[in-house]
C-alpha cells in the first residue's frame, strides 16, 4: 500500500507541474492540514486514491468551502485496507483562532475516543496537525507540540504518527522522521511517500 502524506505546502510536483499519471500508483492520501481546499479536491480528482484530512490552524476557509470528494477524519477512527487510522487535527492555542486547542481540550478529545479504540483493538496511524511535544515541534510558542500526545502514544503504540505544522525549511537540521518507542513519527511537510504492506 502506497500512501501519500501531504501538509502545509502545496507540492509543485502534484499541483503546479502536475502531469497525468503521477498519482496512479498512490493508494491513499493523508493530509495533515494547512493546505488549500482546491488542492485536496484536485488530488482526489486526478488520482484514484481516497483523501483523508484533518484541519490545520490555518484552515478557516474549510468551513465555507471544504475539499470536495475528501473525507474529514477529525475525532474519527476509520479502517482502510486493514489499517486503523485516527484523526486529531488542530494546533495548541496561540492566537485564539479556530482549530486551536488547550492541552486539556486535546486530552478530552482523546478520552472520548477510548471506546472506539478499544473496540477496534488499537490504532495503526494517528494523523495530527501539530506534533507531540519534544518530537519535531518548534521552539517558538506557535509551533510547540502537544504534551498529551506522549502518554497516548505510549499507551496505544501506533505504528505511525504523521503530522504537519512545523515546516522542514524552518531549520536545516530539522529531521523528517523520529522515533518514540514503537511509534515512527513522520513530518508530512509538502509530501512524503509511506509504503506499507496491506493490512496490519
Amino acid at each position: 500500500m502506497k500512501i501519500l502524506l501531504v501538509s502545509d505546502k502545496e507540492c509543485p510536483y502534484y499541483w503546479d507541474y502536475y502531469q497525468p499519471g503521477r498519482l496512479a500508483d498512490i493508494d491513499l492520501i493523508i493530509a495533515c492540514g494547512d493546505l488549500k481546499s482546491q488542492y485536496l479536491s484536485f488530488l482526489v480528482t486526478m488520482g484514484r486514491a481516497r483523501v483523508l484530512y484533518v484541519h490545520g490552524n490555518h484552515d478557516q476557509t474549510y468551513e465555507k468551502r471544504p475539499p470536495e470528494g475528501c473525507d474529514c477524519i477529525e475525532d474519527q477512527l476509520v479502517t482502510i485496507n486493514g489499517l486503523r487510522i485516527l484523526g486529531l487535527g488542530g494546533s495548541p492555542v496561540y492566537s485564539g483562532g479556530p482549530h486551536q486547542y488547550t492541552e486539556r481540550q486535546m486530552a478530552r478529545r482523546m478520552r472520548k475516543l477510548r471506546f472506539r479504540l478499544w473496540r477496534a483493538g488499537g490504532v495503526d496511524i494517528v494523523v495530527t496537525h501539530s506534533p507531540a511535544q519534544g518530537y519535531g515541534d518548534g521552539e517558538d510558542y506557535a509551533h510547540r507540540g502537544f504534551e498529551c500526545l506522549l502518554p497516548f502514544l505510549d499507551k496505544y503504540k501506533p505504528r505511525y504518527l504523521v503530522h504537519g505544522h512545523v515546516h522542514l525549511n524552518y531549520g536545516a537540521q530539522r529531521p523528517r522522521i523520529l522515533q518514540r518507542g514503537e511509534t515512527t513519527i513522520i513530518n508530512a511537510y509538502e509530501r512524503y511517500i509511506l509504503e506499507l504492506p496491506d493490512g496490519r
